[in-house]
């Protein structure tokens, strides 16, 4: 059931762009559109970005003492990691709507899955609200973002409904009226807080993706 539940939503984040695609005959080419200023965006202008790319986690504190394989670690510590982290998938379907050139806010639908070294697989799907801002040079854009919102978290047969946070920062080359493409990088935060404190554990893993960006 979770191979089939990420089987999903891997084909739904591959399979939009192409329905972006689909344009009208008579919209602006690039070479009709040559004013790229800092005044590019106007109230009402909006976009949306599909992203792909990997994820893995960086670093774990536990309210707990522990060990990981030779290494201890006290509450409050990260946990050393004395294995390479297990690389993963991560993708967002990203919706922005600008007030100018310089702020913006939207909604972020993410999925990060991870493989552990059972060869089983962690989802964590998030669904969050973000604000951000831009620095617009030529043709190249660089918004800088944070999301916060909640996540759903299975593994096997457990799950956790928790908050998450997200910060971004995006570069993007604008190719056309249409069309900007480019890479973004998030640290992401997933608290697991329970009834019992000396449980709780919060991760940091990190993404890198390549982002195709619609602008209507």
């Amino acid at each position: 059931m979770q191979k089939a539940y990420g089987a999903f939503l891997l084909i739904l984040f591959l399979g939009l762009p192409f329905l972006l695609f689909a344009q009208e005959d008579n919209e602006p080419s690039i070479d009709d559109w040559d004013d790229y200023t800092s005044d590019l965006y106007s109230r009402g202008d909006q976009t949306f970005t599909i992203s792909l790319g990997v994820g893995f986690p960086l670093f774990f504190i536990s309210t707990k003492d522990g060990t990981i394989g030779a290494n201890t670690y006290k509450a409050g510590e990260l946990r050393p990691n004395n294995i390479d982290p297990p690389v993963g998938g991560a993708g967002t379907l990203t919706y922005s709507y600008y007030f100018n050139s310089f702020f913006f806010v939207g909604g972020d639908l993410g999925l990060l899955f991870l493989p552990t070294l059972a060869n089983n697989i962690i989802y964590m799907t998030s669904l969050g609200g973000k604000a951000g801002t831009q620095l617009v040079l030529g043709r190249f854009e660089f918004p800088v973002f944070l999301t916060l919102g909640m996540t759903i978290q299975t593994f096997l047969d457990s799950a956790y409904f928790g908050m998450y946070m997200k910060g971004g920062v995006s570069a993007f080359f604008r190719a056309t009226h249409e069309w900007s493409f480019g890479f973004t990088s998030n640290w992401c935060w997933y608290p697991q807080w329970t009834s019992e404190p000396v449980k709780n554990i919060d991760g940091h893993f990190v993404d890198l993706i390549l982002s195709a960006r619609y602008h209507f």
